[in-house]
């Protein structure tokens, strides 16, 4: 399912909502409208939670199937909310910390920004269950907003070459292709929330690249 929404009147879903196979999080404000829409849409349960004491969990936080990756900020209470869905948490020992800025993964591999240290690309391995490889996108090191993938495809920025897309391709094991969201957006990781089973972009998100989105994450039908 594909489906157009703003959170309060914004677009960049993808900076406030970090979403897996499994679960999504959420602010904590998070209307319960807004939570039945994302659960139908990603057909996965709604955790409400900050990160790090921020509302912005799709920023901070990054993950697969097998487990989330947050900020070194975050709250042991935050981290065992997450906990209580059965996945694995782990803070990310980096300056870095915005992490679903700098990090884009599924369930086959990670690709992350070049100046992430040793130690931490070992806990994304580790925790993720993943290779993972060092790079960026179309000269961007902010990987995971110009960029979002799900286990079925890839979405990139624009200016991504044919080379990237064959290493992102590589990388992550799903096809990959370029287009916008919200008239023109090319931080398409974060004007963005998708999973396996659903797409949420911004309300601005024109035909063509809804289309466009449709095609690269593998859905078919459920266009709204």
């Amino acid at each position: 399912m594909i489906r157009r929404v703003n959170l309060a009147g914004n677009p960049n879903l993808g900076v406030t909502i970090a979403a897996t196979d499994k679960v999504a999080l959420a602010p904590p404000n998070l209307g319960e409208k807004m939570v039945r829409v994302v659960e139908e849409c990603l057909e996965v349960p709604v955790i409400k939670t900050p990160i790090s004491g921020s509302s912005l969990a799709g920023a901070l936080a990054v993950g697969n199937s097998r487990g989330f990756l947050v900020s070194k900020f975050t709250f042991d209470t935050e981290m065992d909310k997450i906990r209580e869905s059965g996945l694995e948490v782990e803070r990310i020992p980096d300056r870095l910390t915005a992490l679903g800025n700098i990090i884009l993964a599924n369930d086959h591999g990670a690709l992350v920004n070049p100046l992430l240290s040793d130690e931490a690309v070992d806990v994304v391995s580790e925790t993720l269950d993943v290779e993972v490889v060092r790079g960026s996108i179309a000269n961007f090191k902010i990987t995971g907003s110009v960029a979002v993938a799900t286990n079925k495809g890839l979405l990139v920025h624009p200016s991504a070459t044919q080379e990237e897309l064959k290493f992102l391709e590589e990388t992550l094991k799903v096809p990959a292709d370029v287009g916008t969201v919200d008239q023109g957006t090319r931080l398409v990781g974060a004007g963005t929330v998708a999973n396996s089973n659903g797409v949420l972009v911004g309300e601005k998100t024109t035909g063509p690249e809804m289309a466009r989105i449709e095609e690269s994450l593998g859905f078919l039908e459920g266009l709204l």
